[in-house]
């Protein structure tokens, strides 16, 4: 299958069951994938998906359907409002290779750039090497490891942090003291 007519969409609380279905898809298909389990999404009310749009949550849809998702946390901190972190990146396995999940990070960029976020931060497991080198390919480096980070099956895997800047760090000046 390829990517053509799919459209990528920042999305609203009124489309929460398109949020609902493609999270649950990833969930269960992926779930080495993600931190999050399947249960405990499939358990929450329709409010707290609601809830869950009020930070900015991306899907691809073709046909109506969506096919892939991609969401961003703001950090609260107004000394680390600079900074988001990508979460909940999704691309169902048709659609894989054909260039959505570049299109849908571009558009999570895009949107970044807008609101002054000046870095993306994510966390993928150390074991999904697609993903890791494909956050390469879109300019994230490697910035450190949390050791057993996920617990699954019994199973430590080491979460690995990556960060890229969305623009370059400003001028730096040195203070002189001349008295």
């Amino acid at each position: 299958m390829d990517a053509s007519g799919v459209t990528i969409r920042h999305i609203q609380a009124g489309e929460v069951e398109a949020f609902r279905r493609i999270r649950l898809e990833a969930l269960r298909t992926e779930p080495a994938s993600f931190a999050s389990r399947y249960e405990d999404w499939a358990a929450l009310s329709l409010d707290e998906w609601r809830n869950r749009l009020s930070e900015p949550v991306f899907i691809a849809f073709q046909d109506g359907e969506p096919v892939g998702i991609m969401g961003l946390i703001r950090q609260r901190s107004s000394k680390m409002a600079h900074r988001a972190t990508i979460i909940m990146v999704y691309i169902g396995r048709s659609l894989r290779g054909t260039g959505l999940a570049e299109r849908l990070l571009d558009v999570v960029v895009d949107h970044a750039r807008q609101i002054g976020i000046r870095q993306l931060e994510l966390f993928v497991s150390a074991e999904n090497a697609a993903a890791i080198r494909f956050y390469h390919r879109q300019g994230f480096s490697e910035v450190g490891r949390i050791p057993a980070g996920v617990l699954e099956e019994g199973r430590e895997i080491d979460d690995v942090i990556m960060a890229r800047r969305l623009v370059e760090a400003g001028a730096r000046f040195v203070m002189v003291d001349y008295g």
